[in-house]
């Protein structure tokens, strides 16, 4: 058990020996999960001299046809270590080391106390605070400037891919902190990334990659956007309870219809008891609606949407969106009339150039 594998190699991080991590963890004391994963368990755990750590235990490669899977996440971890050797910032989140012997896989992370921001809007438990608005602005900030040093200020780029509420950390501060970059790509900027499986989390998906395999940059911008509206409304990105009342299962479509009808008290986490600025969720729903447009192209690259959560350039940027939905939600209106109204609208050639693809 205890034995060093000296088949993989992880670059200048840390090896840490495996006792010394059972002992952390009080042997894999199940009390000790912080989560579960498609390829095993994230502990909770205590180094010798007191250092906090997460700790990431592959299991998978004991169950059957599970070496394939294990050789598959190895290399995602490679890849991971790859990513963060070239990503170093204050909102990623950095890898301590690894421990690997014949039969265990770990890695070592900094222990992020106030867990996740999906957790914190959603999972808390009674007696943990609700995330203020200062702070989840805070976040929103943080986060956007960890994914604008991933896209603009790595040689190469990094692609994450798998944004999503739940891969941003906090830390003890409130602070935002990305992880998991095992879905992550380094980007040759010569060569078009297109991927044959899509990987990621539905809801935060940008139709773009879901249909066609290609991701890019202004992939994770989508799936940013949708962070942001979480943090807004607290909502998970896809809720089929929303059935009940209204046909828009995703938080994307629903947050749009209540902007449409200026409804913003009813866009805003009610945990935040009205306790927010007006002016701010405003600005934080159209930075959120520009992320996720439709078009890649037409989404703002992750730098632009730093400078408007720091209050430039989303005036515009705004207007430019508004026109473009206008126009969209007049010709969806009208092609619905010619229906509703049976202007023989299955033989009228306006309509049915009207409804073909754009």
């Amino acid at each position: 058990m205890g034995e060093v594998d000296r088949r993989i190699v992880f670059g200048q991080l840390k090896r840490f020996a495996y006792r010394e991590l059972q002992l952390a963890m009080e042997n894999f004391n199940e009390k000790n999960i912080l989560g579960q994963g498609g390829f095993g368990k994230v502990y909770k755990g205590v180094l010798q001299d007191n250092t906090k750590v997460a700790v990431k235990r592959l299991t998978d490669f004991e169950t059957p046809g599970g070496d394939g899977a294990f050789q598959r996440e190895v290399e995602m971890i490679r890849r991971e270590v790859e990513m963060i050797s070239v990503a170093v910032h204050r909102n990623l989140l950095r890898l301590i080391g690894f421990c690997t012997t014949p039969s265990e896989r770990l890695l070592v992370y900094p222990f992020m106390p106030n867990l996740s921001v999906a957790y914190r809007l959603r999972e808390r438990k009674p007696e943990e605070p609700v995330l203020d608005w200062a702070t989840r602005k805070r976040v929103a900030l943080g986060a956007a400037r960890g994914l604008e040093y991933l896209h603009e200020h790595c040689n190469p780029k990094i692609i994450h891919r798998d944004v999503k509420a739940a891969n941003v950390l906090l830390d003890e501060d409130f602070e935002a902190v990305v992880g998991d970059f095992g879905l992550a790509k380094l980007v040759d900027v010569r060569k078009t990334n297109v991927t044959t499986q899509v990987r990621g989390t539905m809801g935060h998906i940008a139709p773009e990659y879901s249909s066609t395999g290609k991701s890019s940059e202004r992939t994770d911008v989508f799936g940013y956007g949708i962070i942001i509206l979480e943090l807004v409304t607290g909502q998970r990105a896809i809720d089929f309870s929303r059935l009940e009342e209204e046909d828009d299962v995703l938080l994307l479509d629903h947050v749009k219809k209540l902007e449409r009808e200026k409804r913003l008290d009813a866009i805003v986490d009610r945990n935040l008891n009205k306790n927010c600025n007006v002016q701010d969720v405003e600005m934080m729903i159209q930075v959120a609606l520009l992320c996720t447009q439709a078009s890649p192209e037409d989404r703002p690259a992750m730098s632009e949407v730093v400078r408007m959560l720091e209050g430039e350039v989303l005036a515009e940027r705004w207007e430019e969106w508004q026109h473009i939905e206008v126009t969209r939600r007049q010709e969806y209106e009208r092609l619905q009339r010619r229906f509703d109204w049976g202007e023989d609208s299955l033989y009228n050639q306006d309509a049915m150039e009207l409804s073909g693809g754009r």
